[in-house]
């Protein structure tokens, strides 16, 4: 093991990336490293409450106030709810492209004051889990490398369905049709990027990329069970899949139920989704109606909801240690994140996947594809359909299997430590 190294964590303003580079921090940690991190001002406290070392960097403008910072992006993703019910390939000239403008905006604004931000930290390595390049971090003089806390299809391959698209594996006519209006659309965001790279001595990239592999370290946080066939292999020396990474996280004692012999069921939306209130107060008298102990995550909408309204079988509450509520579920009802996803398939608890956005339509599709849940259109459902595929979850013996498989295996090689281990081999060779 290399001697005790600053590690600079750099993850992306959203609470999936930050809480995968947390739970890779944890394991550097207990190799003797100090990791820290770098993060918007709209995330103070989060790691620190981790027990990490918070230094801020602005990535967004500087004069807004910190409320207006800390509801950026609710306030961005619940303008787009209306655009939610539509087709992947619908949502580009929306929702795609609109969030693909305000990346490039954090980009931006986060080059003014993160090359002084590095010389405070002064890592010995920096791991940055976004989906868009900082010019700072691959100029600052030491290794970097990229987590990938979304689906795979953000690494493009010809054997691969396009990244956001929600293609399935053999569909190439929709894969085709998806190619060829997200370039189009995002040419000139795209265009604009390129000119900010320029601008900081960085060469552009080609139509339809924002990031580029690290030439140390790419760590790939999907799972085996989802991986795809590649045309063209990943370099082992260069790429690793890390099976997940599931943060520790405290235990969490499943409330007393009047149906305490029901199977349990959990439903989150992440903390962007839980602002579609109205679908989550559907969701949640549809599970009223249903035989299982439900713990449903309303985000910071706890106010939208009459304490009346809320059916025997169901507790609400603003936050669960979601590794620990997985763990203890037969069932989970959920976006298709990536955290959400990779930890149902750590314990080998099966999923339907309602996806509204990003790469939750990926995720969706491939769990369905590959037989570890179902999935279903976010509100386009009957409570027929969605008891149906719950109901499957619990029973299915082909999917008990597959659940099963997946968990040994992920659980066989601990993803925060594969993560920690590979970070040390780079920091041992570049020391």
């Amino acid at each position: 093991m290399s001697d005790g190294k600053t590690i600079a964590f750099f993850p992306e303003q959203a609470y999936g990336p930050a809480l995968n580079s947390v739970g890779i921090a944890q394991a550097c940690a207990e190799l003797g490293h100090e990791p820290v991190f770098i993060t918007d001002p709209s995330m103070e406290g989060l790691f620190e409450d981790y027990g990490f070392e918070e230094h801020y960097v602005d990535m967004s403008d500087p004069d807004m106030t910190a409320e207006e910072k800390a509801r950026y992006w609710d306030d961005f993703i619940n303008k787009h709810i209306p655009n939610f019910d539509k087709s992947p390939q619908e949502q580009i000239d929306n929702y795609i492209v609109e969030t693909w403008d305000a990346i490039v905006e954090t980009a931006e604004w986060s080059q003014q004051g993160l090359p002084d931000v590095l010389d405070d930290v002064d890592p010995d390595l920096i791991a940055v889990d976004n989906v868009i390049l900082f010019p700072a971090i691959k100029q600052h003089g030491v290794p970097w490398g990229r987590i990938s806390s979304v689906a795979e299809t953000e690494i493009p391959d010809p054997a691969v369905p396009p990244h956001l698209s929600g293609c399935r594996a053999d569909d190439y006519d929709a894969q085709h049709e998806f190619e060829c209006e997200f370039k189009e659309v995002i040419k000139p965001v795209q265009e604009r990027f390129n000119e900010f790279l320029e601008e900081h001595g960085e060469d552009p990239y080609p139509l339809g990329q924002f990031f580029e592999p690290s030439p140390y370290m790419n760590l790939l946080l999907y799972p085996e069970p989802l991986q795809w066939d590649r045309f063209i292999p990943l370099d082992p020396d260069k790429f690793q899949y890390l099976e997940g990474c599931v943060r520790q996280e405290e235990t969490y004692d499943v409330p007393e139920f009047e149906n305490d012999d029901d199977p349990l069921l959990y439903l989150s939306f992440g903390s962007l989704g839980a602002g579609d209130t109205d679908l989550m107060q559907r969701l949640i008298d549809f599970l009223g109606t249903q035989d299982f102990r439900c713990l449903v995550n309303v985000g910071e909408y706890g106010d939208a909801y009459d304490e009346e309204d809320i059916p025997e079988n169901v507790h609400t509450s603003d936050w669960f240690p979601q590794p620990s509520v997985v763990e203890q579920a037969d069932v989970v009802l959920h976006h298709g994140g990536n955290n959400t996803t990779t930890e149902c398939l750590y314990y080998g608890t099966p999923a339907v996947v309602l996806p509204y956005a990003w790469d939750g339509f990926d995720n969706a599709t491939r769990v369905e594809e590959t037989g570890h849940g179902f999935t279903l259109h976010r509100s386009d459902w009957t409570a027929e359909e969605l008891s149906e595929k719950l109901e499957a979850c619990v029973t299915d013996e082909g999917i008990q299997a597959n659940m099963e498989a997946a968990a040994e295996h992920m659980q066989s090689v601990e993803g925060t430590e594969k993560a920690a281990r590979l970070i040390d081999e780079v920091l041992e060779e570049h020391a």
